[in-house]
């Protein structure tokens, strides 16, 4: 589409040129029509000639540019779900228990399942495994099947089915270089495709440099080109081992206080975000991520409001400037950030409202309802629920379950 915009451009060029030759070549052989007669009909042809490239330019690319999400399984998969699945398939829900869980992927024909750490502790692999594909035996779409394996402080599931759990990045880095990260992330891909897991909720693209702030174990450092070079490196893997990954936590964490327990309010100016944070977002983005989880942080630049995960005006940055097409997710609704500021029910309408296709949720039961209200009353459309299906569904193609 650039190129074809550029190609336009240079035609318009040209056409104006020729107009303005023509012109003159006017000017000097015809001296009955007046110069502002000659000057009006060589703007008048010079109009017509670039509305006809432009109409011609922009018949092309109708004719010749599929759609965004232009697939013809998709579409058929689409139009063959009911609102209420449409809606399920909006939900990362937490994994409720090993007894339940089936039940409720087929109830409500969820997009997905986050496991935690009680999800494996106690059980062995086998078991997980039986857990995990009575889920997807229910389920008419395949489903996400996703954890938190960053390493380091966040091991949901190394720290039961390996020796040592993984590392954080900054530890690995800073002892095998790249060969360690390469490596420790090929063996997490390994470890989680072997459980019939395929999400994982990594890498984590926030800048921390000072060991006080809460994201510093968590972070790969704190020089931006440094940690876009990690966050690339570790997307590429992923993807070629069929793993989905979400670049988190969106806009960048920065220095600010824990979500899990309260509001966090981020102070720093656009500049900063754009010149340093969002760089890893970037490169990221670049390598493929198919998907990005949003903060709970309230980021006053951007919106003074609404935390990042439930703006509109952050989804729009992430959308229009950094260009991004694939899944946005919320971080968990249950953190204590959005229950301090508008409760889990309300915050899943306005999620929606906001741009996110998936909600990863706790109460995804009463969050459930309150969408499928919220489109019945008219307050969002089904066209907006579409938009976000047809992501994740496309987000479920690339990882190879669809």
């Amino acid at each position: 589409m650039i190129k074809k915009s550029m190609c336009l451009i240079c035609m318009l060029l040209l056409s104006v040129t020729a107009c303005t030759a023509k012109q003159e070549e006017q000017s000097s052989s015809d001296h009955i029509v007046s110069e502002a007669q000659q000057s009006s009909e060589a703007q008048q042809s010079c109009e017509e000639i670039a509305d006809s490239i432009l109409e011609e330019s922009l018949q092309e690319s109708s004719e010749t540019e599929p759609s965004e999400f232009s697939d013809p399984e998709i579409d058929q998969r689409l139009a063959a779900m009911s609102l209420e699945e449409k809606i399920g398939q909006m939900f990362f829900a937490r994994f409720p228990d090993a007894d339940s869980a089936a039940y409720y992927a087929e109830e409500y024909q969820l997009g997905g399942y986050v496991l935690f750490a009680v999800d494996f502790e106690g059980y062995t692999k086998e078991q997980v495994i039986t857990h995990i594909d009575a889920c997807q035996a229910v389920s008419k779409t395949p489903m996400l099947m996703g954890v938190d394996e960053e390493g380091g402080r966040v091991v949901r599931v190394s720290q039961y089915f390996r020796e040592e759990p993984f590392a954080s990045p900054r530890e690995i880095y800073a002892v095998e270089g790249w060969n360690g990260i390469v490596s420790s992330t090929e063996e997490k891909c390994a470890l989680l495709k072997e459980l019939h897991l395929n999400v994982n909720l990594a890498p984590v693209c926030d800048l921390a440099d000072d060991p006080e702030d809460f994201m510093y174990a968590r972070s790969f450092g704190g020089n931006p080109e440094l940690v876009a070079d990690f966050v690339g490196r570790t997307v590429s893997i992923m993807k070629e081992q069929g793993v989905g990954a979400s670049l988190k936590h969106f806009p960048g964490y920065g220095d600010n206080v824990d979500t899990h327990t309260g509001i966090a309010v981020d102070d720093r100016e656009a500049t900063v975000f754009y010149d340093q944070d969002f760089l890893p977002f970037q490169k990221g983005i670049e390598m493929g991520a198919g998907s990005v989880l949003v903060s709970h942080n309230i980021v006053n630049c951007f919106d003074h409001e609404y935390p990042a995960s439930l703006s509109q005006k952050v989804h729009q940055v992430l959308r229009e400037e950094l260009a991004f097409e694939g899944v946005i997710m919320t971080d968990d609704l249950a953190m204590g950030a959005i229950l301090d500021y508008c409760g889990e029910v309300d915050a899943a309408v306005l999620a929606v409202e906001a741009g996110n296709d998936l909600l990863i949720s706790t109460e995804f039961e009463s969050q459930y309802a309150a969408i499928l209200s919220a489109v019945q009353t008219g307050r969002i459309t089904e066209e907006r629920i579409d938009e976000s299906v047809r992501r994740i569904l496309r987000f479920k193609k690339e990882i190879g379950i669809l």
